[in-house]
């Protein structure tokens, strides 16, 4: 990669981290599958806020839910017997969840009440849902992971409609993770874990995808995770493995890396504060809540209703 000027380069600091109270250290099923056996007390992923500038975090190996005040104080949302990753606002009072081991789940956030959303397609269960994203018409965009990666190149990328309608978009994805819109929604930013890179997907008027590309390649033992855009169209990565975000320009080109200070795995983010300028990033392994500013404002997101949540 040759780059005319070199990416500023900001280190995170940690905001909050969870309490000792919530942590489990103890075997899970996903930690066999997904951390090689080793005891994952936590990990975090799925951050988004709500109107209040509360965060909400989900905990994957324990199927919970945090709701984070803006004073970095923690509380219990619900626990339940799934693995939510993803979440984003349906509407102002529920989460709709990206649940590896159910499907799509519906969180109720004032009674803690999770029930299933969609959990199978033509009786068929999903791989493994990982993430999502709102466009302004009301479409969720989301990704069926599992266990895909350039062994089993057969990850898959949705579209549910309004109506109902889930639309296959692509089905030949080694690891697809993060999804993001530009800010015409013209193309969808995709995260290709198990591939290092990040796609760009252009969404044709007619429903379609076509000339998908690969937009961004990294390096290292793990690849991009979460992604989000600012109001410029600037594209921001979370690239677990090296403990970076990534923010690329519309070429591609690293503008800056935000660098964690606690651990590597960097793995999804959220822009939040009074202007949404502070990028707040989730370290899944040690549980912590990393910050940092950014250049500009992050994009607004859309819940069902097409409107910011």
């Amino acid at each position: 990669m040759f780059l005319l000027n070199p990416p500023r380069v900001v280190d995170f600091d940690v905001w909050t981290a969870m309490p000792d109270a919530y942590r489990k250290p103890q075997r899970s099923a996903w930690a066999d599958a997904n951390r090689g056996g080793a005891p994952a007390d936590s990990f975090l992923e799925g951050p988004v806020f709500d109107a209040q500038g509360n965060l909400y975090v989900t905990d994957i190996p324990w199927g919970r839910v945090f709701r984070i005040d803006p004073a970095g104080n923690w509380m219990l949302v619900a626990e339940y017997d799934g693995e939510p990753n993803g979440m984003k606002f349906l509407d102002n009072d529920r989460l709709l969840i990206t649940d590896y081991k159910n499907g799509l789940m519906l969180l109720d956030v004032a009674s803690g009440v999770v029930t299933p959303y969609l959990e199978r397609r033509n009786s068929e269960r999903f791989r493994g849902v990982n993430d999502l994203v709102f466009d302004r018409q009301g479409n969720l965009y989301f990704t069926d992971q599992g266990q895909s990666g350039l062994h089993d190149p057969t990850g898959r990328l949705y579209r549910l409609r309004p109506n109902g309608q889930l639309d296959l978009l692509l089905a030949n994805i080694p690891s697809p993770n993060g999804v993001a819109l530009a800010p015409d929604e013209r193309v969808l930013y995709l995260a290709v874990t198990r591939g290092n890179c990040v796609w760009r997907v252009p969404l044709m008027a007619d429903g379609s995808v076509s000339k998908v590309s690969q937009f961004f390649t990294s390096y290292g033992p793990s690849g991009p995770d979460g992604l989000a855009v600012d109001c410029e169209g600037n594209l921001l990565v979370c690239n677990p493995g090296l403990g970076y975000v990534w923010l690329l320009n519309a070429r591609a080109e690293p503008v800056a890396v935000f660098r964690s200070t606690r651990g590597m795995s960097t793995t999804n983010l959220a822009f939040g504060g009074p202007d949404r300028r502070t990028v707040f990033c989730t370290e899944s392994v040690s549980g912590s809540i990393l910050k940092a500013v950014a250049p500009h404002p992050g994009l607004p997101l859309a819940s069902r209703s097409g409107k910011p949540a």
